[in-house]
């Protein structure tokens, strides 16, 4: 068995995993504040959806880092995955780490932020901007640092073996 390789695409699914469910988390706190206040401002939908999405981000984060694993792995090239050695494989694990916890922490402190946001536009709409978004803005600077740091490491800090053919 490879295990090198195993432990290379357990990094790239716990990245695309754990953000994932960061967002997934996140989206629904917020879904329910804005559900709430639609219910009674519908007009309020384009102020709401914003901030109802912004925690989603995370999870497409996850995902690029798990698909940059696979490109560099030739998951979906000829001939297979390379093979991969059991120190490149927690390479890739560790390098994935970043973004899986940064993801998933994240997101659901930014569905927290967000709906606190929908609530406060709900009282002052003209506020919706200014603390709503900016203040979640804040939360996904963290999650875009631990996709930095995951893209450097996976692009720069690790030795792929070279691919076959190409």
């Amino acid at each position: 068995m490879d295990y090198g390789l195993t432990l290379a695409l357990l990094g790239a699914g716990l990245a695309a995993m754990l953000a994932g469910i960061g967002s997934a988390i996140g989206i629904g706190i917020a879904g329910r504040s804005a559900a709430g206040v639609l219910s009674e401002k519908p007009e309020r939908y384009g102020q709401m959806f914003i901030m109802v999405v912004l925690p989603g981000t995370q999870g497409f984060y996850g995902f690029l880092a798990a698909f940059l694993v696979m490109l560099n792995l030739n998951f979906f090239g000829e001939g297979g995955a390379i093979t991969v050695d059991a120190t490149l494989g927690l390479q890739v694990l560790a390098a994935c780490l970043p973004i899986a916890f940064a993801g998933l922490m994240s997101a659901i402190h930014q569905g927290k932020v967000c709906s606190a946001g929908i609530l406060m536009a709900a009282k002052r709409p003209e506020m919706a901007f200014k603390a709503g978004v900016v203040y979640a803005v804040m939360v996904e600077v963290y999650a875009v640092l631990g996709l930095l740091v995951t893209m450097f490491i996976l692009l720069k800090g690790i030795a792929w073996p070279e691919i076959a053919g190409a």
